[in-house]
């Protein structure tokens, strides 16, 4: 398996409420440990991907510092970093431990309901975004609406929003069902290139694997089961079921980023790895 530790010279700056790096005497220096496709990565010992050649992936603190320099809050529930070399887009993963979610609300769900309950509760997000010093999001609507796939266990959906500066933003979401919890994983995307994107992401999604006894489908009775279903998941339902299962919480912490602005910044990088290999 190929790695590279890259030296990394940054000072991130917000403008717009986009996170963008650039070099100063004064930088601090942080090393970030790339593994470079083709290769097989693990998250722990919960999960595994592909990563194919063109791509990389970073591990669970890589991707709280990568959070970190984007300008984006830490969950400290990150495990791995996705995305391909040129970075026109990336996937966070993220990994709930609540227990075995019942998906027996995949007919019953209510797109329109779910995105009123996330709209009242970024009202409340947005007064935590901005006491962090991050940008506040006003959501527009889908891209697409939430979509359950009982073959994958995968409820998907994708939110349009607007930061404070008027910059479109898409979280194109994925919550990847198991044993004892979720995997969330956020896609993040310029709006332009979703439908584009959207099937090579897909397509490489196939390469994660929950390990041996983490599976969805490994289920044992006496197992902890989640206090809440699928819909809760999209902050559906009541709003008090969200809060009280703690999913609110997340709401706050939507990944807002300048895309294009990182991609260059990455890029930049890239080209060091390449002159040092």
């Amino acid at each position: 398996m190929l790695r590279g530790l890259l030296w990394i010279a940054l000072t991130v700056c917000c403008i717009g409420g986009l996170a963008f790096a650039q070099e100063s005497e004064a930088d601090s220096t942080y090393e970030i440990a790339w593994e470079y496709g083709p290769t097989l990565s693990k998250m722990g010992d919960l999960a595994e991907i592909t990563v194919p050649e063109g791509y990389l992936f970073a591990g669970a603190e890589d991707t709280k510092l990568l959070m970190t320099l984007m300008g984006n809050p830490v969950s400290e529930t990150e495990q791995g970093f996705f995305s391909p070399d040129s970075m026109e887009w990336f996937a966070v993963f993220e990994f709930d431990e609540v227990g075995y979610i019942k998906d027996d609300e995949k007919e019953s769900l209510d797109p329109e309901g779910m995105l009123e309950s996330i709209r009242e509760a970024q009202i409340e997000g947005n007064k935590r975004r901005r006491e962090m010093g991050y940008s506040g999001l006003e959501i527009l609507g889908w891209a697409n609406e939430p979509h359950y796939d009982a073959a994958t266990n995968n409820l998907e959906w994708a939110i349009r929003m607007q930061d404070d500066e008027g910059n479109h933003i898409i979280n194109h979401n994925t919550r990847i069902l198991g044993r004892r919890g979720v995997m969330r994983v956020t896609l993040v995307v310029n709006p332009e290139s979703l439908d584009e994107v959207l099937p090579l992401y897909k397509n490489y999604l196939d390469g994660f694997a929950y390990q041996s006894g983490e599976k969805y489908a490994e289920f044992r009775e006496g197992d902890k089961i989640a206090e809440y279903g699928l819909s809760a998941l999209v902050l559906g339902g009541a709003a008090a079921v969200a809060a009280k299962s703690g999913l609110l919480k997340h709401l706050w912490k939507l990944i807002a980023v300048g895309i294009a602005a990182i991609g260059g910044f990455f890029k930049k990088f890239f080209g060091k790895k390449e002159a040092d290999a």
